[in-house]
């Protein structure tokens, strides 16, 4: 009689099976809906189905992965020709992304330089919710008066960050961004009163630089400068702050390596490029 070697089998659980299946399918819609977002972006206004013959689908798949990117705000669709182009949510997505992390990686080397020079603080700020937001910071060699902003939300109005980027607004935006609150005092040489704010905020906008004298700090002084990005439109300020003791922001070193410092910055964020 012939031995009948055991078969083993390995059973894999449906729901696994399902998993697998849905992951993968996932990870294909995905992988589709970036392939579109690239092909309207290269090509423009593109109907359905040039849309599922570049992808190799069916035009009513390529018509419900187009129809989940409308919805998204990342597609639009021309009502008269029916031809999709990319959206305003597209656009939307890739400005705060150039808002929020290439002015850090950009600007960074500019507040080392800045920090190594003079021995104080530089600060990168961004106009957020009404206040001036430290995004990054480069500490000088001098201990003495050092704080850590970095994440700290700092009144527009009482530092010279705030009001580079006060002076970039139109009259109308700096209205609604101030309110009609009274201006807060925080310190004895805060600039409260508004008319005087206004007069100042007109000379930074020629000059280029914005100071401020333990506006915000008692003791502590800043100066800074508006980072443009490539459209021209102040991105972020770029300040150098120190104790009053040793730090001048009216300087002439100071006020030369600000500009500099600008202008650097600017021409990272694409500023002056064709």
């Amino acid at each position: 009689m012939k031995a009948v070697a055991a078969r083993t089998s390995t059973v894999v659980p449906l729901e696994i099976e399902e998993d697998d299946q849905a992951r993968t399918g996932g990870i294909q819609s995905v992988d589709r809906a970036v392939q579109i977002l690239e092909l309207l972006a290269r090509d423009g206004r593109t109907a359905v189905g040039e849309v599922a013959a570049e992808l190799g689908v069916h035009k009513s798949t390529a018509s419900r992965l187009l129809n989940a990117l409308e919805s998204r705000g990342l597609v639009e669709q021309d009502s008269v020709r029916g031809k999709y182009d990319v959206g305003v949510g597209l656009l939307r997505l890739a400005s705060t992304v150039s808002a929020r992390l290439s002015i850090v990686q950009r600007v960074r080397p500019v507040l080392e330089r800045l920090a190594d020079e003079f021995g104080e603080t530089a600060n990168l700020a961004v106009c957020r919710s009404g206040q001036a937001v430290n995004v990054d910071q480069a500490m000088g060699r001098s201990p003495l008066m050092t704080y850590d902003w970095i994440g700290n939300a700092t009144p527009l109005h009482a530092t010279a960050s705030g009001k580079i980027l006060l002076a970039a607004m139109s009259s109308a935006e700096r209205s609604r961004t101030l309110g009609r609150r009274p201006l807060a005092p925080h310190t004895d040489a805060t600039v409260t009163g508004r008319r005087e704010l206004d007069v100042e905020l007109r000379n930074i906008a020629a000059s280029g630089l914005a100071s401020t004298r333990g506006e915000l700090v008692e003791g502590l002084n800043a100066i800074a400068v508006g980072v443009l990005d490539h459209r021209g439109v102040v991105a972020g300020a770029i300040s150098l702050s120190g104790p009053d003791i040793r730090f001048d922001p009216a300087d002439a070193a100071v006020t030369a390596a600000l500009r500099a410092a600008g202008a650097e910055a600017s021409a990272r964020m694409g500023y002056g490029e064709d």
